[in-house]
């Protein structure tokens, strides 16, 4: 798309088929944005983790993560229909930005229940998108109802988040009514692009999604590699270089390529373009692969941490903290290929098979360590890539 900025063009929808469809600058500069949340939603979980609150800082990271991701797979969505680029369709989209860089400046506060930045943050980023899908309804006759729904179901939706956080705030709500509404508004949210699409289904061009969801791996990934970067720093800081600390640093990398090898493995373009019903559960499986490589990188920061640091944390949560993630990512990796591809790249039984010896090897902590046990989950997925290439160079033979 050209950078040539162009004053107001209607809006209409894109042709599923656009020759070259690519992601534009404004939707790089949007992912940029990301990075900066992402990295303050990790950088607190690293942070609970090393005090030894694995899980009640899991839950908080979990429901921040959706915040980020469900704003962005919104935006990524609506622009592979609806991308104009110009002045008014940038504006709001800087509008969503400047909403993500609130919901970041607020992912610290969350550590002690305090959710009113990173809510203040997503009302601002829901804004912008429903300005932009009532935009949509006006303007394409063909699909007006969709935009519409959709305008209507998110509005709904935001006032019910705002609606939790008071409820929160002024002690309505107990702790454990509290998580159940969220769960629910969560359930919600999920439901309304099915609902929306029912209508006329929108035009999203199956290459450019897969390519904005391959981007948004990468970023993760890189934000991962940033916070092992931390944890290596710290270590250096403390003069603490060891035979663990050196195992874990150079086990980390070989986790972070060897995710990046298995990821790009089956390009979805094609799949998404056969069996466009399946989109769904691509899509939203992406949540928890997304979610699993971020906390791979606070997990891998904890545990670099760890060899030059005391920390309230036994190496047994932190081995697992490790393992859980890479686990998740590689079981979801391979669902969310079954509904768009015949025959996925990945084996089940090799997928699973490596993810049980993920799950089970953090047992073995107290008798080898941390850093044997990241050690070996790399070489487990090492394996796993070699084989898998393999086995698809055999199968093209």
């Amino acid at each position: 798309m050209s950078t040539r900025i162009r004053i107001r063009v209607r809006m209409s929808a894109r042709p599923i088929d656009e020759p070259h469809r690519a992601a534009s600058q404004l939707e790089l500069l949007f992912d940029l944005v990301f990075v900066v949340a992402v990295a303050a939603a990790t950088a607190q979980f690293a942070h609970r983790i090393g005090e030894g609150h694995a899980l009640t800082g899991l839950a908080g990271f979990l429901q921040v993560f959706f915040a980020i991701w469900w704003a962005w797979m919104n935006f990524t969505w609506f622009a592979s229909s609806y991308d104009t680029d110009d002045v008014a369709y940038r504006l709001l989209t800087m509008v969503q930005m400047a909403g993500v860089l609130v919901l970041a400046a607020g992912a610290p506060a969350t550590a002690v229940a305090d959710y009113r930045a990173v809510t203040v943050g997503y009302l601002i980023m829901r804004i912008g998108l429903v300005a932009q899908w009532v935009r949509a309804g006006v303007e394409d006759p063909a699909r007006r109802r969709t935009a519409f729904r959709y305008a209507t179901g998110i509005s709904v939706l935001q006032a019910g988040w705002v609606g939790w956080l008071v409820l929160s705030e002024t002690g309505v709500l107990s702790p454990v009514t509290q998580p159940a509404l969220f769960v629910a508004l969560v359930a919600v949210e999920l439901a309304v692009p099915r609902w929306a699409e029912r209508m006329t289904a929108t035009t999203w061009h199956p290459h450019h999604i897969a390519e904005r969801y391959g981007l948004f791996t990468i970023i993760l990934l890189g934000e991962s590699l940033l916070a092992a970067t931390t944890g290596v720093r710290g270590a250096l800081e403390a003069a603490e270089i060891s035979g663990s600390f050196i195992t874990i640093a150079v086990s980390g990398l070989v986790l972070l390529f060897a995710a990046w090898w298995l990821y790009f493995l089956e390009p979805a373009g094609h799949g998404l373009s056969d069996r466009r019903d399946g989109s769904y559960l691509w899509g939203y499986g992406h949540f928890g692969i997304f979610a699993a490589l971020a906390a791979l990188g606070a997990s891998l920061e904890v545990a670099v941490e760890y060899t030059g640091h005391h920390l309230h944390v036994s190496p047994l949560v932190i081995s697992y903290a490790v393992a859980v993630s890479v686990g998740v990512f590689l079981v979801l990796l391979w669902l969310v290929q079954v509904p768009i591809v015949a025959r996925p790249v990945l084996r089940p039984g090799a997928v699973l098979g490596c993810a049980t010896f993920v799950f089970l090897l953090p047992l073995a902590t107290p008798l080898t360590g941390v850093a044997v046990v990241i050690a070996g989950i790399a070489a487990a997925c090492a394996l796993l890539v070699a084989f898998t290439v393999t086995a698809e160079r055999r199968r093209g033979i």
